[in-house]
């Protein structure tokens, strides 16, 4: 009796997986054009990002020219304990951290609190202004944002350096100024992204239920007590994901920026892991070494998703899965 349950259920099963494939072959055929939209993103995704992930292996592998990666010998964990041991691992993980905390301490509630304080803006005409002129600068390259901080701070016509003239002080070189690094990081990312990361939540805030707010104001409630009664809780889970998701790249310090404002007297607070990747590669061409270091820090970033994600379940009851 209990096997003839058992393969019922099992005929049911597969009917069932059945039915799912010709509903899905039915859904490509009527709405063909949309697949066809995405097939490209799909194509570039598997080009791109899947399958260069075969080259992890080299990782484990005391790489030979002549033989390629799959034939070269295994080395096993050497790279890894090669990069441990290193005098650069403490150096770079340092700045990394420094750099990506100090990104997420002032960086991350910038955008809220630009979403929240446009949000306030009654004058339609001034709110569109501001936006405009608050996401221009994310359209431009670090190239080019990094290049008008030279201009600005060179010791030679640079408007910084003249007003200090004016005041009766020397001109100095700021870029190259070891104690000018941190704040020329953290504020020139500010600047160029606190506009376009603002429109997520200024998307987040347009779906607060408005009969809140009435109620609130029928209670007495003012726009502070609005603000931080019915809209930050009314954001919350946004605010959550966004925060999940900017730990994940903790140890994304912001690889182009870096390198562009990196000078020979500020080496010592401005190598990253994603600089000295570069550099062990194709600088010293320690491929297996670099490839290990990128893998460590592909890793310790999911570890940290992970378990930023429980936690955030556990106690805020917000997560990405």
């Amino acid at each position: 009796m209990a096997q003839a349950e058992y393969s019922s259920f099992q005929l049911d099963e597969k009917r069932l997986k059945q039915r799912r494939r010709q509903q899905l072959w039915l859904a490509i055929q009527r709405h063909w054009m949309l697949y066809l939209f995405i097939l490209p993103c799909f194509v570039s995704l598997i080009i791109f990002s899947y399958v260069p992930m075969g080259g992890i292996v080299l990782a484990f592998k005391n790489y030979k020219y002549n033989l390629g990666i799959y034939g070269s010998p295994w080395a096993g964990m050497k790279w890894f304990r090669s990069f441990v041991t290193s005098p650069e691992f403490w150096i770079t993980i340092k700045n990394t951290l420094r750099i990506t905390l100090l990104k997420l301490v002032i960086c991350f509630p910038a955008p809220i609190i630009l979403a929240l304080l446009l949000n306030e803006v009654r004058n339609a005409k001034f709110k569109r202004v501001v936006q405009t002129v608050s996401y221009l600068p994310n359209f431009v390259s670090w190239v080019v944002v990094v290049s008008l901080m030279r201009t600005l701070f060179t010791p030679y016509g640079g408007i910084i350096n003249e007003i200090r003239k004016q005041m009766g002080m020397e001109p100095v070189f700021i870029m190259g100024l070891k104690n000018a690094f941190l704040p020329l990081v953290v504020f020139s990312d500010l600047w160029k992204n606190v506009g376009w990361g603002s429109i997520v939540y200024l998307s987040a805030i347009t779906g607060v239920d408005t009969q809140l707010y009435e109620a609130a104001v029928i209670d007495g409630a003012s726009h502070g007590q609005q603000v931080w009664h019915i809209t930050i809780p009314g954001i919350r889970m946004t605010i959550g994901i966004m925060f999940i998701m900017a730990v994940g790249g903790l140890l994304n310090a912001g690889y182009d920026q870096i390198l562009l404002l990196q000078q020979p007297a500020n080496l010592t607070m401005s190598q990253v892991l994603d600089t000295y990747v570069l550099q062990t590669g194709l600088k010293y061409g320690k491929f297996e070494l670099a490839t290990a270091i990128g893998l460590f820090k592909s890793v310790f970033s999911l570890i940290m998703v992970v378990t930023t994600n429980t936690l955030a379940q556990k106690y805020a009851e917000v997560g990405l899965w």
